[in-house]
C-alpha cells in the first residue's frame, strides 16, 4: 500500500495518494501538478518531437493514475513517474522505428565500450555566467542534442533534471555503475564537442538545468 514506505514519501504526497486510491479522483491533478514539466523533459529527451512528447507525457500521466494503487513507495513517485514516462517514450520510439533514421554520425561504440576523447589542450570547464549567453546556450543544446539516446538520456535525468544515480538507474533499469560509466562518456561527449570554447571563455561550474535537452 502506499503507506508501506512512507520514508521514500513526503506527508503530503501520502496523503493525496492515499486520497486518490481512496476514490477522490481530484487529488491525482494537485499529486501530478508540480511534475508536469519532468513528464515533457523525460519524454522529449527520448523522442526529440514536441507533439510525441506531449501525447507520451498524457498517457504516462493516464497510466500512472490507473497503477497508483499498486505503487509501494519502493522509490519516490516523482521517480516512478519518470519510469513510467520512459517506458512509454521508448515503445513509442520502437513502433515508429525511427531508430533507422539515427544520426551515421552518432558513436557506434558499444554501451560499455572505450570512448576516447580528444585532446583539447586549452579544454576548461564551462562558466556558469557563460552559460548566460544566449550563444553559449544554444551550442550546448545542441551538443546534449547530438548524443545518441543513451548518453543523451543520462545528461537529461542527472544534469537536468537532478535525479540521483540510484534514481536514474531505476528509471532506465540499469545497474548504477552502468549509470556512472554513461554519465562519464556523455560529459567526455559533450566536452569535446563544445571544446575549445566560444571565445575561449571557460570556467568551474556547468549548469544544465538552463538548457533544454532537444
Amino acid at each position: 500500500m502506499p503507506g508501506e514506505a512512507p520514508q521514500q514519501l513526503d506527508s503530503n504526497e501520502e496523503g493525496l495518494i492515499r486520497r486518490v486510491c481512496n476514490g477522490e479522483a481530484a487529488a491525482f491533478e494537485e499529486l501530478v501538478r508540480p511534475y508536469e514539466r519532468v513528464v515533457f523533459l523525460t519524454a522529449i529527451s527520448v523522442l526529440r518531437n514536441s507533439a510525441d512528447a506531449e501525447e507520451v507525457a498524457q498517457e504516462a500521466v493516464l497510466k500512472a493514475f490507473a497503477n497508483l494503487p499498486n505503487f509501494r513507495a519502493e522509490c519516490k513517485f516523482s521517480t516512478w513517474l519518470v519510469q513510467i514516462t520512459y517506458n512509454e517514450a521508448r515503445m513509442k520510439l520502437r513502433k515508429d522505428r525511427r531508430h533507422l533514421f539515427d544520426s551515421v554520425d552518432e558513436p557506434q561504440e558499444g554501451e560499455e565500450g572505450d570512448y576516447s576523447p580528444r585532446d583539447f589542450a586549452d579544454w576548461r570547464p564551462i562558466a556558469s555566467e557563460v552559460l548566460e549567453n544566449d550563444q553559449t546556450r544554444q551550442a550546448l543544446e545542441n551538443a546534449i542534442n547530438s548524443l545518441s539516446s543513451m548518453y543523451r538520456e543520462i545528461v537529461n535525468l542527472r544534469d537536468i533534471q537532478n535525479l540521483s544515480i540510484k534514481e536514474t538507474a531505476t528509471v532506465l533499469g540499469i545497474p548504477q555503475s552502468s549509470v556512472k560509466t554513461r554519465l562519464h562518456r556523455a560529459r567526455l561527449l559533450l566536452r569535446d564537442a563544445l571544446a575549445p570554447g566560444i571565445d575561449g571563455r571557460w570556467s568551474a561550474k556547468q549548469d544544465y538545468r538552463k538548457v533544454r535537452p532537444w
